[in-house]
C-alpha cells in the first residue's frame, strides 16, 4: 500500500486508462438480444419426385441414415420421409464445438451413398447453416407489378444491402421457379412421325457449354468457343426437327407451343400485410451490432424508396435490432437504477464522505468490467447486462470491507496511512478468495455442455471481471481514497444501537442454546422443502416481445390454393377483429404470411420445417406483449369450428433451450397400428387430465394416394412400357425437364408436358392417353391398367432409424408441463407393463430440455465444489472453518422458496442460476466472520469465546449493508427484467435476507460446537 501511495501519480493515471479503454469498449461491443449459441444441426433434403413416404423411407431416407449414424459425433437423427421428399436432421453432440469438420464427414457419408440411391432421386443437398438468423425481415409489395417485375425490385434491393457494412446475408423468400414450357400434343406429333424422346434428344444435342479448345497465331493462344445454348427463346422456336422417315426438317416452334412462365400452382407463396409480395431477410455478419445493422438498412432502404416508382413498398416484419435496442435500454435503464439504489443505501448507511468512497467504486468496477467482457468476446445483451446488474450488489462487498476496516483502525488512534496499509495487507487473501469463490459458483454454467449452457456461460465470465476489477480496485483506489478524504476522530469500539443490541441478545440466546437453535433451524429448513410443491415448476418462459407466430398445418397432400384460402380466411379474421385501427388500441400492427415455405430464421426461438403445400406460417407484429394474448386467443377461439381439419399453433416465441410444444411424448415400436393404438390411448389421457390443449400427433392422419395396377400382358401387347407409363403420366400431369435454358449466372429448365389440363380429376386421368415411344401409339391408360384408391401415412417420421410417434400437447393459462407430465408419469409407467418390449416411450419436450440442461451443470458442479473448497482450506488451513462455510449454503434456500411464493413466480433453470449465485454470496458472508474470529484471536488475544461475539458484532455492519446493496439492487431487475430473470432476482434477494440473519447467528452456533467453545467463556464477556 505504501508504493501505490508513493505513486499515486502513476496510479490515478492507469485508472484513467483503464476509464478510457472500458468507455471505448462500451462503444464497439457487440449488441444483440441474446448471447450467441451454437445451433448443432444439420439436415439432408433430397427430393424423390412421384414416390410414396414408404419407398422414399426405404431407398432413401434409410441409407442415408445408416452411413450417418456411424459418425460418432452424432448426438441423435431424425427423418421425415413424405411424398417426393426425404428430410433428414441431424443433431450433434452438445460437447462438439469444433462443427465444420464434421459437417464435412456428413458430407463425405452422404456423397458415398449416393450412388446408390434410385436414379430419379436427386442429389441430396446438406444444410448446416441452420444457425444463420435474418433478424431483420423487409416485405416488399408493389401494387400493379407482375411477379417478375417485383422479383426484379427485390433483386435490386438484395444487391444493395448485400453492400452493408454489417450485413452477411439476405436471402428472398416467396421466389417462384421460372420454368420454360414445350407445350405439344401426342396425336399432332404422331401424324408427323415424331416423338417426345426424339425431341429431348435433339435439344439435349444442340443445347451445349463444350469447349473447342485454342489455336495458335503467331505467339498468341486463342481459345475457341463454339455457340451452341439456346440464347432466347426464338432460339428454341426455330431449333430443327427431324420428322417423319424422310427427315422432314421442321421449326420446333411449328409443332409446338413454347413459352417462358412460372410454376403452376405455385409451390410457394408469400403475403405482406394482407397483399402478395416478396420478403427480404439480412442476417448479421459475425462480431456485428444487429442495432447498427438495423440503422444501415433503414437508410438504405430510404434511399432505394425515392429511386422506385410510386407504389413500391417496403415494410419491417421482423425487426430484431428494435428488438435487441430497446432490449438493451431497457436493462441499461435497470443497471443505472440499480446504481442508484446502492448509491443511497451506502450515502444513508455510511454517511456522505463514506459512502461517496464506496460507491465511487461502482462505476470504476463496471467499466473496467466492461473491458474485461470485450477481451473475452462477451457482447452486450440480456444476459450479460442481468451479470452486471448481480455483480453489483456484490462488488460493493470489497469496498465496504476495506473501508470499514480502515475506519475502525483510524478510530482506534492509527495514522491514515498506517491503517489502509494494515487493513489492505490484512484483508487482501481473505477478499480474494470471496471473490474466486463467487466466481467458482458460476463455473459450472460456463463449463455445461448444453445450449443453456452457451446462454449462461458469458455470466460467469461477467461475474469474475468485475469482482477481480472490484477486488483490484478495493486494495489500490478506495484506500488511496480513505486516507484523502475521510475524517475519523479516535474513539473506543463502540456496539451500540438498537440494531447490534438485539443482535446481540439473538446472538447470546443462540449459542446458550446452540442444539435448539440448530433443530429449529433445520425444521424451517424441512418446511422451506416442503413449500416448494406449491411453487410451479417451468424450465423456460415464453419471450415476452410484441410477437406472435402462427403454424398452420392441413392434411398432407392438400394443395396450395386450399392453404392459401384457409390463410386469407385468417388474415380477414385478423382484419375485422385484430388489427389496430379505429376503436382498437391493442391488436396486431402489421403481419405477414408464408404459404407453402418457412419464413426465413427471423429468432433463434424459431425454427422453420421443410417447406409444403399444406403448411403456412404467419408472424403478427403486436402493440405490446399483453396483445398477445388477445391474438392468441382471437385464432384460437374462431379457427376450430371453422376448419376442423386444421392443425393450429398459436403460441409466443420460446426462449433459448425452449421447446415449441411444453409437453412431448415420443413412443417407437414395430407395428405401427399397435403404436397408434398406444397413441390413442396416450391423447385420451392427457385430454382426461385436463390442463392441456392441442393435443396432436406429429405424423397426422393418413392420406389418399391413387394406385395405378399395371396389367403387364395388356400393356406388353399394346407395346407399353412401364418407361412409357411414368414419361406420359409425368409430362400430363407436372411436365418433364427436357434441357436448360441459361441466361447470363440464371438456369432456367426447358420442361415439356402434354398440351392439355395438367390439373385433372380420376375420371379425366383414366382417359389419359399413354404414348409408345417404339411405336408412337397412344393407348388409353384404362385399357392397360386400373386406378383405385389407397391410404397411406402422410409422412413417416424416425428417431435413431425407429419409426417414432410424438404426442404434443400445449397448457392452458395457469398449468405447467412439470404439473401434466407429473401427473401422466404413473399413468405411462403401469401402461407401459402391457406394450410388450417392443415398444417404449421416453419424455421430450420441455421435460427432456431442462433434463438435459440440469444434468450439464450437474456434471460440473463437482468440480466447483471442490475449487471453492480448495480455496478455503487453502485460507484457512482447516477441515472445521470450511465445513462451516459451506455448511452455510443451504440456509438461502428457505428465503428462495419465501421469496418466489411471495411474488407468485416459478422454479426455472434461471432461478437454479439464481440459488448458484446466491451460494457464493452466502459464502463470502461466512468467509468474512470467519476470517474476523480468527483476527480476534491472533492479533487482539481474545479467547474463542470473546472472540465468536465480538467477530460477529463487528462483522454486523458490513455483511447486513452487503445484503442490502445486493437485495435492493437486484429490485429493477426484479420489476424489470421480464419473466426470464424474475425468479432469479427473486431467488437471490429474499435468499440473501433470510440467509444473512441466519447465518450470522449459525456460523457462531457451528463455531462455537465444532471447536468445543464454552459458553461460559462468552457469559463472561457479556458481563
Amino acid at each position: 500500500m505504501s508504493i501505490i501511495h508513493k505513486n499515486q501519480a502513476l496510479t490515478y493515471t492507469l485508472l484513467v486508462f483503464f476509464m478510457v479503454m472500458g468507455i471505448s469498449a462500451y462503444q464497439r461491443m457487440p449488441r444483440n438480444s441474446m448471447p450467441p449459441f451454437k445451433v448443432r444441426f444439420a439436415s439432408v433434403v433430397t427430393f424423390f419426385p412421384g414416390a410414396g413416404p414408404e419407398r422414399v423411407e426405404n431407398l432413401v431416407t434409410s441409407k442415408i441414415e445408416e452411413v450417418i449414424q456411424e459418425i460418432p459425433e452424432v448426438k441423435y437423427i431424425f427423418s421425415e420421409s413424405r411424398t417426393g421428399i426425404s428430410v433428414v436432421s441431424v443433431a450433434i453432440k452438445d460437447s462438439e464445438n469444433d462443427l465444420q469438420p464434421i459437417f464435412d464427414k456428413i458430407r463425405r457419408k452422404v456423397e458415398k451413398v449416393e450412388g446408390s440411391l434410385p436414379a430419379d432421386a436427386g442429389t441430396p443437398n446438406i444444410n448446416d447453416e441452420k444457425g444463420e438468423v435474418f433478424g431483420i425481415l423487409v416485405g416488399i409489395t408493389a401494387g400493379g407489378y407482375t411477379y417478375a417485375e417485383l422479383k426484379e425490385v427485390a433483386d435490386s434491393v438484395r444487391d444493395a444491402l448485400i453492400k452493408l457494412e454489417d450485413a452477411a446475408q439476405v436471402t428472398i423468400a416467396g421466389t417462384q421457379e421460372e420454368q420454360i414450357f414445350i407445350d405439344y400434343d401426342n396425336a399432332r406429333l404422331a401424324e408427323l412421325g415424331l416423338t417426345m424422346t426424339q425431341i429431348q434428344g435433339t435439344l439435349a444435342a444442340i443445347n451445349i457449354i463444350y469447349p473447342g479448345g485454342d489455336v495458335m497465331l503467331g505467339h498468341e493462344r486463342i481459345i475457341l468457343e463454339p455457340s451452341g445454348n439456346f440464347e432466347s427463346i426464338r432460339d428454341l422456336q426455330r431449333t430443327l426437327i427431324s420428322a417423319g422417315s424422310g427427315g422432314q426438317p421442321l421449326f420446333l416452334g411449328d409443332v409446338t407451343s413454347i413459352y417462358r412462365g412460372y410454376i403452376d400452382p405455385p409451390s410457394n407463396l408469400v403475403r405482406v400485410n394482407g397483399k402478395d409480395g416478396l420478403v427480404l431477410g439480412i442476417s448479421l455478419k459475425s462480431g456485428g451490432n444487429i442495432i447498427d445493422l438495423g440503422l444501415q438498412v433503414d437508410a438504405e432502404l430510404a434511399k432505394l424508396e425515392r429511386q422506385f416508382p410510386h407504389g413500391v413498398s417496403f415494410d419491417r416484419i421482423a425487426s430484431l435490432d428494435r428488438v435487441v435496442e430497446k432490449s438493451v435500454e431497457d436493462f441499461l435503464s435497470n443497471l443505472i437504477q440499480s446504481v442508484v439504489v446502492v448509491l443511497l443505501v451506502m450515502l444513508l448507511f455510511l454517511g456522505m464522505r463514506t459512502g461517496m468512497v464506496v460507491a465511487s467504486l461502482i462505476p470504476m468496477a463496471i467499466i473496467m468490467g466492461l473491458m474485461g467482457m470485450d477481451m473475452l468476446d462477451v457482447g452486450l445483451d440480456k444476459v450479460s447486462l442481468a451479470a452486471l446488474i448481480l455483480a453489483l450488489g456484490m462488488l460493493v462487498d470489497n469496498a465496504i470491507v476495506v473501508s470499514e476496516a480502515i475506519m475502525v483502525r483510524m478510530g482506534a488512534g492509527e495514522p491514515a496511512l498506517d491503517a489502509a496499509t494494515a487493513a489492505v495487507g490484512e484483508l487482501a487473501v481473505p477478499l480474494l478468495v470471496s471473490t474466486l469463490t463467487t466466481s467458482a459458483a458460476f463455473l459450472p454454467f460456463y463449463l455445461a455442455e448444453s445450449t443453456m449452457g452457451e446462454i449462461v456461460g458469458p455470466i460467469f465470465l461477467v461475474i469474475t471481471a468485475v469482482l477481480l476489477s472490484s477486488w483490484i480496485l478495493a486494495l489500490t483506489i478506495i484506500p488511496l481514497l480513505c486516507i484523502r478524504f475521510l475524517v475519523v476522530k479516535p474513539q473506543t469500539e463502540d456496539f451500540s444501537g438498537p440494531l447490534r443490541s438485539i443482535y446481540r441478545r439473538i446472538l447470546h440466546l443462540s449459542l446458550r442454546f446452540p442444539k435448539l437453535f440448530l433443530l429449529l433451524l433445520f425444521g424451517v429448513f424441512v418446511a422451506a422443502i416442503m413449500g416448494m410443491k406449491f411453487v410451479p415448476s417451468l424450465f423456460m418462459p415464453n419471450d415476452d416481445r410484441a410477437l406472435v407466430y402462427a403454424n398452420l398445418e392441413l392434411p398432407s397432400g392438400t394443395s396450395i390454393e386450399r392453404t392459401r384460402d384457409v390463410a386469407l380466411a385468417f388474415e380477414k379474421h385478423l382484419g375485422d377483429s385484430l388489427l389496430v385501427g379505429e376503436g382498437r388500441e391493442k391488436g396486431v400492427l402489421r403481419w405477414s404470411t408464408f404459404i407453402g415455405e418457412p419464413a426465413p430464421k427471423y429468432d433463434l426461438g424459431y425454427s422453420g420445417a421443410q417447406g409444403s403445400t399444406n403448411a403456412a406460417h404467419m408472424l403478427f407484429i403486436t402493440t405490446s406483449d399483453a396483445a398477445n394474448d388477445l391474438v392468441i386467443e382471437g385464432f384460437e377461439g374462431w379457427a376450430p369450428d371453422r376448419f376442423p381439419e386444421l392443425k393450429l399453433k398459436v403460441s409466443r416465441l420460446t426462449s433459448g433451450g425452449g421447446s415449441e410444444y411444453p409437453i412431448g411424448i415420443r413412443f417407437s415400436g414395430k407395428d405401427l397400428d399397435k403404436l397408434f393404438r398406444i397413441v390413442a390411448d396416450v391423447k385420451a389421457q392427457l385430454r382426461a387430465g385436463g390442463g392441456v390443449k392441442e393435443v396432436v400427433d406429429d405424423w397426422g392422419p393418413r392420406t389418399k394416394k391413387l394406385v395405378v395396377e399395371v396389367d403387364q400382358v395388356k400393356a406388353q401387347l399394346a407395346g407399353i412400357t412401364n418407361q412409357d407409363l411414368a414419361i406420359s403420366l409425368q409430362t400430363v400431369l407436372n411436365g418433364l425437364q427436357a434441357s436448360e435454358f441459361r441466361e447470363g449466372d440464371i438456369v432456367v429448365p426447358i420442361v415439356m408436358r402434354h398440351g392439355r389440363e395438367s390439373r385433372m380429376d380420376i375420371s379425366a386421368l383414366e382417359s389419359l392417353d399413354v404414348y409408345s415411344q417404339s411405336t408412337g401409339a397412344n393407348v388409353p391408360l384404362k385399357q392397360i391398367a386400373d386406378i383405385r384408391v389407397s391410404w397411406q401415412y402422410s409422412k413417416i417420421l424416425r428417431r435413431d432409424l425407429y419409426r417414432t410417434v410424438t404426442v404434443n400437447a400445449d397448457t392452458l393459462a395457469g398449468v405447467t408441463a412439470d404439473q401434466v407430465t407429473s401427473r401422466l408419469k404413473p399413468w405411462l409407467v403401469e401402461a407401459s407393463k402391457s406394450w410388450g418390449t417392443d415398444y417404449q416411450y421416453e419424455l421430450g419436450g420441455e421435460a427432456e430440455s431442462k433434463n438435459e440442461a440440469m444434468e450439464a451443470v450437474a456434471v460440473n458442479m463437482p468440480l466447483a465444489f471442490f475449487a471453492v473448497a480448495l480455496l478455503l482450506i487453502g485460507q484457512f488451513n482447516s477441515f472445521r472453518r470450511p465445513f462451516i462455510v459451506l455448511a452455510t449454503i443451504p440456509l438461502g434456500f428457505i428465503g428462495v422458496v419465501v421469496g418466489l411464493l411471495i411474488g407468485q413466480s416459478y422454479f426455472g433453470f434461471f432461478t437454479f442460476l439464481g440459488i448458484v449465485s446466491l451460494a457464493g454470496i452466502v459464502i463470502n458472508n461466512a468467509i468474512v466472520l470467519l476470517d474476523r474470529i480468527q483476527l480476534e484471536q491472533v492479533e487482539y488475544g481474545r479467547n474463542p469465546g470473546q472472540a465468536i461475539v465480538h467477530a460477529a458484532q463487528q462483522r454486523l455492519r458490513p455483511i447486513m449493508l452487503t445484503t442490502a446493496t445486493t437485495a435492493l439492487g437486484l429490485v429493477p431487475l426484479w420489476w424489470g427484467g421480464g419473466p426470464m430473470f424474475e425468479p432469479m432476482a427473486l431467488a437471490i434477494m429474499f435468499g440473501l435476507l433470510f440467509a444473512t440473519v441466519i447465518t450470522l447467528l449459525f456460523v457462531p452456533v457451528l463455531y462455537m460446537m465444532l471447536y468445543r467453545v464454552d459458553y461460559t467463556q462468552i457469559a463472561e464477556d457479556r458481563s
